[in-house]
């Protein structure tokens, strides 16, 4: 099985020789990855609803893996037992409920060594939740598939007594360590979101209607917040 570069993505983030749960699982193409490659000994393929499990259960069969990936119906974390696993794996989902479910299943949470998250939306809320948590950044990615652009992370979760990171609006928006390791995609991802907005506010200038001017405003903090992030480039 080959996976999408956006998962490969993910599957890379997880370490060696961990059990796996993946929430939201979908059609349990990681664990299977993991499984099928000898990176992990075992996995749980976890789903809120019957039907991605029933498709993840077909694939997990073709690939002879019943023995070594377990499925269950689960909202979020709520079938997995504390110490059960080493890392969760959180992809293709918002961030919104990425947020809610390490929320909700902050027990289990704290039992892993890691999370591997690559949330769908609301980047920046969820790596605030992360560092007012007290979760560590062990390592950022990002990967584009078809013009589209994934972040993602592996963080370790917080011990009894929470250490909290201070980031700069402009590390919260595009991740530290993607920002301090220079990743080429993210660089790529910078210039062109500076691209778009010059282009638009370019558009907007002609136009003396409030709405326009307000526009303009946001896309200014927005291309300023940008720019901040490509002079990391240039250290």
């Amino acid at each position: 099985m080959e996976l999408s570069k956006r998962l490969q993505a993910v599957a890379d983030l997880v370490h060696p020789g961990t059990g796996v749960a993946d929430i939201g699982t979908d059609h349990a193409y990681i664990p299977i990855w993991l499984v099928s490659r000898g990176r992990t000994p075992w996995a749980v393929a976890m789903d809120v609803n019957e039907g991605p499990l029933m498709r993840a259960r077909e694939n997990i069969r073709e690939a002879g893996l019943e023995g070594k990936i377990e499925t269950r119906i689960s909202d979020g974390f709520a079938a997995l037992r504390p110490g059960e696993a080493d890392t969760a794996v959180l992809a293709g989902m918002g961030g919104a409920l990425m947020i809610r479910i390490l929320r909700e299943g902050a027990d289990v949470v704290r039992s892993l060594k890691e999370c591997v998250l690559q949330p769908q939306s609301e980047i920046e809320k969820v790596r605030t939740f992360l560092l007012k948590e007290g979760f560590s950044f062990i390592r950022e990615d990002m990967a584009e598939e078809d013009g589209k652009y994934y972040p993602m992370m592996c963080v370790r979760p917080p011990s009894s007594a929470k250490e909290t990171e201070e980031w700069t609006d402009t590390e919260l928006q595009y991740g530290r360590l993607l920002l301090t390791g220079r990743h080429p995609v993210l660089r790529d991802y910078l210039e062109r979101e500076i691209r778009i907005r010059t282009a638009i506010i370019d558009s907007l200038k002609g136009s003396d209607s409030y709405r326009a001017g307000q526009r303009i405003r946001e896309l200014r903090a927005e291309l300023e917040c940008a720019e901040k992030g490509l002079e990391y480039y240039d250290l």
